[in-house]
C-alpha cells in the first residue's frame, strides 16, 4: 500500500511541476513587464478557468491527500525513530565486551604475541620498578 501511494505521489508531483511551469502569469504581455495590469480587457485580466488551472487544482488536492496518506501509513509502521536505538546500543556493548574478552584470552595463551597496549603497560611497569 505504501509503495502504491508513493508512486502516485511522485507522479502527481511531476505533473504538478509541469503544469505550473506551463501556465503563464497574470501579467504575461508587454504591459506586465512595465508594471501594468497586463490584459487586453478594459477591467483587467479575467480569471478564466482553463484546463491548466483545473489540472493544477486537482494535482494540488491529490498531492495533499497522498502526503497525508503517507504520513498515516508511516505512523502505523514505526512508533518512534529512537526505538531501534536502544537495541543498537545493547548490540554495540555486547560486541565491545566480546572483543575485550577475546583480547584477554589471547593474552593468556602462551607463545603468542601480546597486544600493543599490554606491551606498553608492561614496559611502563618495568620502568617504575627500576
Amino acid at each position: 500500500m505504501s509503495v502504491l501511494i508513493t508512486t502516485i505521489h511522485v507522479i502527481v508531483c511531476i505533473v504538478l511541476i509541469i503544469v505550473v511551469l506551463l501556465q503563464s502569469g497574470k501579467s504575461a504581455d508587454l504591459a506586465g513587464a512595465f508594471g501594468g495590469v497586463g490584459s487586453q480587457s478594459v477591467f483587467g485580466p479575467r480569471n478564466t478557468a482553463n484546463i491548466l488551472s483545473k489540472t493544477t487544482t486537482v494535482c494540488a488536492v491529490l498531492f495533499m491527500l497522498t502526503s497525508i496518506g503517507l504520513w498515516i501509513i508511516s505512523a502505523k509502521e514505526t512508533k518512534s525513530v529512537v526505538s531501534g536505538e536502544a537495541q543498537t546500543q545493547k548490540e554495540s556493548v555486547a560486541v565491545t565486551e566480546a572483543k575485550s574478552q577475546g583480547a584477554e584470552k589471547q593474552a593468556q595463551k602462551p607463545g603468542q604475541t601480546q597486544p600493543i597496549q599490554q606491551q606498553k603497560e608492561e614496559k611502563s611497569t618495568e620502568k617504575e620498578k627500576k
